[in-house]
């Protein structure tokens, strides 16, 4: 039995996912809207979809459509979710979740009174290092977990420029200056995948640009932002700490590696950088940079990679890394490109099986709420130049 799909979005993001959804073996017909009509008729075409709506309340009011998949600007996930969802619409959302705590409590109100499945596509659920350190703290590898870090290093120069002039328009630098820490999922999700915690409390502090070139500028931004990189510390239930860093400016290699992770424990310790991975204990330290690293699927010049800027290319032609479990996914993915550190695969066998079988994907409502809210309470502690703020919990998913 299949369902049909609804994306939202015609964006350079949206393409790579429209290619699996519709080679996914669970999914049938794929239609997709955007507010640019030209745009959605192109990828329509590129993609062999099934065709095009005028618009979003076009697609919520057919019946032809059973879920949808929402790829567009970051702050308008929460209010487009909460259309799907009482539209009676599955849904699929990307990062980040929403960027208030009110719309986040929206979202799980509606996925508790519709039943219907709601997954957040956190690419750092399936990062290399995230697969990895939940494999081994399931084993008691670690000892005692009690601290990890998480780091979404991607520097403006490189590729986000292009990006945001692409989805901005005239406009882009106000949308440019969008706070680091209300996109935390990268981070915190990579860290919070691994670590079965959640973050109670934070400080953070923020950094003002300085590159005075009207983006991060208060003026012309509609957040009121001109923070380019923010540090925020963590309090981990049950005891422990973690760190995280968002930064847009920073002399770092973002387009080998934008994610990485350290987790430390009484036992042992891991810790991953741009090129090197290793595991370390009491008696030595092992290399497992191999173990960690995807193998490329698709080339960067690739056609379909037209509209994206070189430098962001790497996201989107990743394959899966040696400690990737394929075993699940179906074959008609063994030849398509897959991204963002061989995420993308994973990602959309989760929703479309947790769809097909009525269960809860790993990243439901509430997970995602937990990677989500912790960002949002953080962006509020820098504003407020540190203080420490208590970070309220939804609790975890209630059991199928």
């Amino acid at each position: 039995m299949t369902f049909s799909l609804g994306i939202i979005g015609a964006g350079q993001f949206s393409g790579q996912f429209a290619a699996l959804f519709r080679a996914h073996p669970g999914v049938g017909d794929v239609h997709v809207t955007d507010l640019l009509p030209e745009r959605a008729e192109r990828l329509a075409a590129a993609q062999g979809l099934a065709g095009t709506f005028p618009s979003y309340e076009a697609m919520l009011e057919s019946p032809a459509i059973d879920a949808v998949a929402v790829f567009t600007q970051r702050w308008t996930h929460g209010p487009l979710v909460l259309q799907g969802l009482n539209a009676g619409k599955h849904v699929y959302s990307a990062v980040p979740m929403a960027v208030t705590a009110q719309e986040i409590a929206a979202i799980i109100d509606a996925v508790r009174a519709t039943g219907l499945t709601y997954m957040m596509g956190e690419t750092s659920q399936y990062n290399p290092a995230t697969v990895h350190a939940r494999n081994r703290i399931a084993e008691g590898a670690f000892g005692r977990l009690f601290y990890a870090e998480g780091d979404y290093v991607h520097d403006m120069d490189l590729g986000f420029y292009d990006a945001y002039r692409y989805s901005g328009g005239e406009n882009w630098k106000a949308t440019a200056s969008y706070p680091p820490l209300l996109y935390p999922t990268h981070s915190v999700g990579g860290v919070l995948g691994a670590w079965r915690t959640h973050a109670v409390s934070v400080s953070a502090i923020g950094v003002r640009d300085h590159r005075d070139d009207g983006v991060f500028d208060r003026s012309v931004s509609r957040f009121d932002n001109d923070v380019s990189n923010a540090t925020a510390l963590f309090e981990a239930a049950g005891g422990g700490s973690f760190r995280t860093n968002e930064f847009r400016r920073v002399g770092y290699p973002s387009h080998i590696r934008e994610s990485r992770f350290r987790f430390f424990g009484t036992e042992a310790s891991m810790e991953q950088l741009a090129t090197v991975a290793l595991w370390q204990d009491k008696n030595g330290v092992k290399d497992i940079s191999q173990l960690l690293e995807p193998r490329p699927t698709l080339s960067p010049d690739d056609p379909s990679l037209r509209d994206v800027a070189p430098s962001l290319r790497a996201a989107f032609t990743s394959g899966s890394a040696p400690v990737h479990d394929r075993s699940r996914l179906p074959r008609e993915f063994d030849a398509l490109h897959n991204g963002h550190e061989g995420s993308h695969h994973f990602l959309v066998d989760d929703f479309v099986t947790a769809v097909t079988t009525r269960t809860l994907p790993p990243v439901n409502a509430w997970v995602a709420a937990r990677y989500t809210l912790p960002g949002i309470l953080a962006h509020e502690s820098a504003r407020q130049g540190g203080v420490r703020l208590e970070i309220p919990d939804f609790g975890d998913a209630p059991e199928n």
